[in-house]
């Protein structure tokens, strides 16, 4: 795993754009204000473009790459068509099966159940209704935090609509695999419970 992934502090801008079909993201170290990795969905298919333009955008197939900042592929995120709710698929850099993650029904402010590549759970992802604000948890421990407000260095940055801040909290442990989920989960957010 990438010494990148070991970060605690992520802040996640999306490319903005008024015909765009694709998402994709920068992702900074918010204290140096550098680019550290890349997500890019390459490769749409034309149909896949077309419906992304229409009320079925959420229910589109998707597969993110998730690079460093000189190109080498760190993440894959993929999902199949959907049509009540997401199941997601993670692979590492060698197109390993990481995880999944599993959108619950009738949550509000939607929910995920991250799994790792046994099944076994590793974190819920749950967000609310209200706003931006989710929080990865797991035995009723906190592991991070996604929100579009973020306190560092002394003052407030308050985010844009489509940037937000990815904080991992201490007890995740480096070179772990959940830190590579819960980064593929932040993107999930934006393209399964909030497009």
């Amino acid at each position: 795993m990438s010494p990148i992934l070991n970060q605690n502090l992520f802040l996640v801008k999306e490319h903005v754009g008024m015909f765009k079909a694709s998402n994709n993201y920068d992702i900074y170290n918010p204290e140096s204000n550098q680019i550290i990795l890349n997500c890019r969905e390459n490769n749409l298919g034309f149909f896949t473009k077309m419906l992304r333009f229409t009320d079925y955008k959420r229910m589109t197939p998707f597969n993110v790459e998730i690079a460093a900042a000189s190109g080498e592929k760190l993440i894959s995120v993929k999902r199949g068509i959907a049509v009540f709710r997401s199941n997601v698929e993670v692979f590492d850099e060698k197109e390993r099966l990481i995880g999944t993650f599993k959108q619950k029904f009738f949550s509000f402010g939607g929910k995920f159940e991250i799994l790792d590549k046994n099944e076994k759970p590793v974190a819920t992802l749950q967000g609310k209704w209200t706003g931006w604000d989710f929080k990865f948890t797991h035995e009723n421990k906190q592991l991070a935090q996604v929100s579009k407000k973020w306190a560092g260095m002394g003052k407030e940055l308050f985010t844009s609509a489509d940037n937000y801040v990815l904080q991992i909290e201490e007890t995740v442990a480096q070179d772990s695999p959940q830190r590579q989920l819960i980064l593929a989960a932040v993107m999930c957010i934006d393209m399964v419970l909030k497009e």
